[in-house]
């Protein structure tokens, strides 16, 4: 996923295109109306800027170009690690590419910026939309758990540091199976976790490549598109785009 500098930056609610959500067809409401639970990726619920913000002040003028390259690696390592065989966890891999980043960019990450930067990821806070919107959904009797390819220790600080204790029934890394997303078997967790039918699960993710993963899985997919980006050409689309967690409230209510 390619993003400039005022994208990764200087994302707010005012710059991105409002209505995105009328853009994409929706899921027929006989479909929605069989949702029974919610599994969301980690960064529809975590705020990840503060990371590349980050990065920014670490190496400036530097930090955009950084962060591309980095996130760009950090998932082109998952996948090359688990089709290979040899797996690392979410942690090490995002490492390994922060370095190699650093390496092709030629600039200077010092130990004390390469831990400033890992540590980040123990820091996340939500987006300011998730706390009224997961409410609404609990208090709809929607149940709610994470599906991410970040540790459990990534996962556990994000709802900690959030205060959302007590509201997702699973946190579900990846991890646990030694493989990522968009391999059927890390979808297939929320499956086994709820023990419900996958036509009774959606799924929100954050990435395009997710939403395809997921919907090529068979689930119906709400593509929470913060950084307003073009569906992936992988030759499936998501159920439905919106731009926060606001749109999907929307998008569940209008089947009930």
């Amino acid at each position: 996923m390619q993003l400039d500098r005022r994208e990764f930056l200087n994302l707010a609610a005012a710059g991105v295109a409002a209505g995105i959500l009328a853009s994409m067809p929706l899921a027929h409401s006989n479909t929605r109306s069989k949702i029974k639970a919610i599994a969301f990726d980690a960064f529809p619920i975590f705020d990840p800027r503060p990371i590349f913000a980050l990065a920014e002040q670490l190496f400036p003028s530097r930090g955009a170009e950084l962060s591309n390259a980095w996130r760009a690696r950090q998932f082109e390592y998952q996948w090359l690690l688990a089709l290979s065989g040899h797996y690392a966890d979410f942690w090490q891999a995002t490492e390994d590419a922060l370095v190699f980043s650093c390496e092709i960019l030629k600039l200077d990450l010092t130990s004390d910026k390469r831990k400033q930067l890992m540590s980040e990821y123990l820091e996340l806070k939500v987006w300011p939309d998730v706390p009224p919107a997961l409410k609404s959904l609990e208090s709809n009797g929607i149940r709610l758990a994470l599906l991410s390819n970040a540790t459990s220790k990534i996962l556990d600080a994000g709802i900690k540091n959030s205060g959302l204790e007590g509201i997702f029934e699973h946190a579900l890394s990846t991890d646990e199976i030694k493989t990522y997303k968009p391999d059927p078997r890390a979808y297939h967790m929320a499956i086994d976790a709820f023990g419900l039918k996958r036509e009774e699960i959606l799924f929100v993710p954050f990435a395009g490549w997710d939403a395809a993963g997921a919907k090529s899985f068979g689930y119906t997919t709400f593509w929470v598109n913060r950084l307003n980006l073009p569906v992936e050409k992988l030759g499936v689309s998501p159920d439905a785009i919106g731009q926060n967690l606001t749109d999907l409230v929307n998008f569940m209510n209008a089947s009930r």
